[in-house]
């Protein structure tokens, strides 16, 4: 049941394409060039509300919630293959049966930014321009260490027990994930409301378990391919938005953004956090609005 809080806030029409069974939760809001907004872990769609707002009257904006995340299915290992290889099949399906196969502006956050990136490389002649915030699209930058509160929710009984008994990750992320402008108590329960059973946060855990640390696991050849194939991608417009008080990507993963893209636009504020489209929503939907538009 929709919560009310929830339909002021995210007042949009849902829809669902099945995937082998599992209904995976999208929105399809206004008309014209697609953009498509990709989030990470553990928000959900809800996260580019605003941004969907400001853009729908333009722009037709495509914003998934991946599988177990949002308004997604949540279902078990034995039915779904939480990895990053899937999470990209999964946007190429959406689209391809969305006919969106072409001047895409690609918006990514988090884990969105390297599904995101994975997906341009594939298809790198499908995509117009890029907005890039707080994520990676390659491996760990020289000097940037491990979080060793992922390295604990990742590789130990404690973090899956504080991650799907106790929603510690999603909990805390309400809080930490804006500075200047901390979310309202609704607003962080809102952000949460997917999350609220060990059966809801299965990808919450499972998205940093997927985490490639090292040659043999899961998906790290992929995030090396995807890193092979940023340079393409040079020429196209780039907005580079940032929280520089993120604790995983800090200014380490912006000056590799920086060092790869030379020619792109960045905004940078140093007291803002993750959540950075939220923690400066009255500066950052402006900005971006216009960077779509000055390069039409």
């Amino acid at each position: 049941m929709v919560s009310d809080p929830l339909k002021r806030h995210y007042p949009f029409q849902s829809h669902h394409l099945d995937l082998d069974g599992l209904a995976y939760h999208y929105l399809d809001e206004g008309s014209g060039p697609a953009v498509v907004m990709l989030h990470g872990n553990p928000s959900w769609s809800f996260y580019y509300r605003n941004l969907v707002r400001e853009l729908s009257a333009s722009y037709r904006c495509i914003v998934p919630d991946h599988i177990g995340c949002g308004l997604s299915d949540k279902p078990g290992d034995e039915r779904y293959d939480y990895t990053l290889a899937r999470r990209v099949q999964d946007l190429e399906r959406l689209l391809d049966h969305l006919a969106i196969r072409d001047n895409i502006t690609l918006v990514v956050h988090d884990w969105g930014g390297m599904i995101g990136m994975a997906y341009a490389v594939a298809h790198p002649r499908a995509i117009r321009r890029l907005v890039v915030m707080n994520t990676a699209a390659f491996q760990l930058p020289p000097g940037k260490p491990f979080p060793l509160a992922l390295r604990i929710c990742r590789d130990t009984r404690l973090g899956s027990l504080l991650v799907r008994g106790f929603n510690a990750f999603s909990l805390a992320a309400s809080f930490v994930g804006c500075k200047r402008n901390p979310l309202s108590r609704e607003l962080r329960r809102l952000y949460r409301l997917p999350y609220g059973s060990w059966n809801d946060r299965i990808a919450t855990l499972r998205f940093v378990q997927d985490i490639p640390l090292k040659p043999g696991d899961r998906g790290f050849d992929l995030v090396n391919s995807v890193d092979r194939g940023l340079d393409q991608f040079r020429d196209l417009p780039l907005l580079l938005v940032w929280g520089e008080r993120d604790f995983v990507f800090d200014r380490h993963f912006l000056a590799e953004w920086r060092r790869r893209f030379p020619q792109a636009e960045v905004h940078s504020y140093a007291d803002a956090g993750h959540y950075i489209l939220e923690d400066m929503k009255d500066e950052v939907v402006p900005i971006i609005s216009a960077f779509l538009k000055r390069t039409e």
